[in-house]
């Protein structure tokens, strides 16, 4: 066994402790792609919000010259397609407009936008509609052509085409109409609101500066019916996401209105209560104001208890998409700061822990390791927290040796960050469950950052072995880690370089001495110090020599005619 030695400067501590407590800002792009894991940020509304006879019907007006609806059979209801477009262009421009026939036009663009699949938004586009459709929304007193025109342009808002509605004009009307005396318009617009605000950050911040919180809050706090009540949330949470973030001062006030749903989760359906707690999960995603605005709203205890909830629920799509974001919440509190950690603690979350780690689905572990970091990297009472749960360490350790790679990295920040805070106990409690195996482990996978954690978790525990006489230094290398620490001293990161040294010269006794040191002779051998300059020496088996740091290694080069 071959170490070698060289190229060494200064060594300086290779994972700063501030990192020990990891937000989501490094992933962030990619969780807001993954569709499998949250509520997507565009929808397409394919299907009518209102039943079809109040949505899907011709059309007439009363005695005042309000548009009223005539209920049609579904058979006999015309299928719109490109072809039609300019016939409908033309009764749309009309002098003088005729209401009626510009509602059934209207519809007809709708239906073409509502297809399930390749919509032809290019032809619809290109024909000149969508200034009509934006001029429309403001006409008060008609509220189902403002709901039939809010609906194309939902469905114009779902695709690629997202900023043609915004510079058309239409987010100051759809804004206004979220205060419609039709609930079906009101639903549509905040429909079509979330849709432009889930495209990108910059038409999300334009969205809010235009004043859509307080109407869309209003709607909150009095939906007309669940069906509006899911919409409003939806865009809610749409507006709350997003890196960078929205201005929180601007957003906070969301909080007291998302607790209160909350507080009534058992009246709610569970797409209300999954984009409340997305909603929630980006506002706390950040700083420790951020934290404690959503700490403070008292949130905690009410989403453990909807966290055992989903955990019973048999439909296991809809459990983990419940348990995902519910998770993020807590794992975001406890990147704060030891009080928010505490918080998090109190309300039970670490009983359900072991339920998390033996969840089917990959990333309900990954996030729930995440979490467990997240409080290790605290105070010793609140690793004690941890340690005292039956089998949750031996869970985790399992985890970082035999995981998918995603749920593998972090476990071992979980054992990294209790070995690295914790008390010699903590040290000793972690090697009992074979913690050394399992970094070990790491140390041979392509990521430096990962392979530096698990080196900082190893010296740490090594020293402790030291100090307490514990043949640690056996242990990794059972584990095959003498092997793995050689390899790593060819490694092209520096810092995995220079710890990898750092730990081989403090605990397996290979010192620098003077280079200029006289060789002692020893019959026909010569015996020599360890030269700074990058040498091969043969360690051979250290786990049955008995060597301690008070015993420098001296190497026998017997008849080496090189020398």
């Amino acid at each position: 066994m071959f170490f070698i030695i060289g190229r060494r400067a200064g060594f300086k501590k290779t994972v700063d402790t501030d990192d020990c407590r990891r937000r989501r800002t490094d992933t962030t792009l990619r969780l807001r792609k993954d569709k499998k894991e949250e509520s997507l940020a565009k929808r397409r509304a394919a299907t009518p919000v209102a039943p079809p006879s109040a949505a899907d019907n011709s059309t007439s007006t009363d005695g005042n010259g309000s548009l009223v609806e005539v209920q049609k059979p579904i058979s006999t209801r015309k299928v719109y397609s490109v072809n039609d477009i300019p016939e409908l262009m033309k009764t749309l421009h009309q002098t003088p407009p005729d209401l009626v026939s510009c509602l059934e036009a209207i519809r007809g663009f709708r239906r073409m936008l509502s297809v399930e699949k390749n919509p032809p938004v290019d032809a619809v586009l290109h024909c000149g509609v969508l200034p009509i459709m934006v001029r429309m929304l403001s006409i008060v007193d008609q509220p189902t052509l403002q709901f039939e025109s809010a609906w194309a342009l939902t469905n114009i808002a779902s695709t690629d085409y997202t900023s043609a509605v915004v510079e058309a004009g239409a987010v100051s009307p759809l804004i206004a109409l979220l205060m419609s005396s039709l609930p079906d318009a009101r639903e549509q617009a905040a429909w079509c609101l979330g849709n432009i605000a889930g495209d990108s950050t910059n038409l999300r911040d334009s969205v809010l500066q235009a004043g859509v919180l307080e109407p869309l809050l209003k709607n909150i706090a009095e939906p007309a019916n669940d069906s509006l009540l899911s919409n409003v949330v939806w865009s809610l949470s749409n507006l709350c996401r997003g890196k960078p973030q929205p201005d929180f001062e601007v957003i906070r006030h969301s909080i007291p209105y998302l607790a209160t749903l909350l507080e009534n989760s058992g009246s709610r359906n569970k797409e209300v209560l999954i984009d409340v707690c997305w909603a929630l999960s980006y506002l706390s995603d950040g700083d420790e104001q951020r934290i404690q605005a959503v700490v403070d709203a008292g949130v905690t205890t009410t989403l453990v208890t909807l966290l055992d909830a989903a955990l019973d629920d048999k439909v296991k799509e809809v459990s983990a998409s419940l348990v995902n974001p519910i998770i993020r919440t807590f794992g975001n509190i406890v990147s704060g700061n030891d009080s928010q950690t505490q918080t998090v603690i109190d309300c039970g979350i670490i009983g359900r822990v072991n339920t998390l780690l033996r969840h089917s689905r990959k990333n309900v572990k990954k996030e729930t390791c995440w979490l467990l970091s997240n409080i290790a990297a605290g105070t010793h009472s609140q690793i004690v927290s941890l340690l005292s749960v039956n089998s949750l360490l031996a869970s985790v350790i399992d985890l970082a040796e035999k995981s998918e790679w995603e749920v593998r990295k972090e476990a071992t920040w979980v054992i990294s960050n209790i070995a690295t805070g914790g008390t010699d106990d903590h040290v000793q409690f972690l090697v009992e469950f074979n913690a050394i195996r399992a970094l070990c482990s790491m140390l041979s996978i392509p990521d430096a950052k990962m392979v530096i954690v698990a080196l900082e978790a190893l010296d740490k525990i090594l020293s402790v072995g030291e100090q307490l006489n514990k043949g640690y230094v056996t242990l990794v290398d059972e584990a095959d880690g003498i092997d793995l620490l050689e390899r790593l001293q060819e490694h092209d990161n520096e810092n995995v370089y220079l710890k990898t040294i750092d730990i081989i010269e403090k605990y397996f006794n290979a010192e620098d001495e003077d280079e200029n040191l006289a060789p002692a002779t020893d019959g026909n051998a010569f015996t020599f110090g360890v030269s700074p300059t990058k040498q091969n020496f043969n360690f051979g088996d250290l786990s049955n020599t008995g060597l301690t740091n008070q015993q420098p290694l001296q190497f026998n080069f017997a008849n080496n005619s090189g020398f």
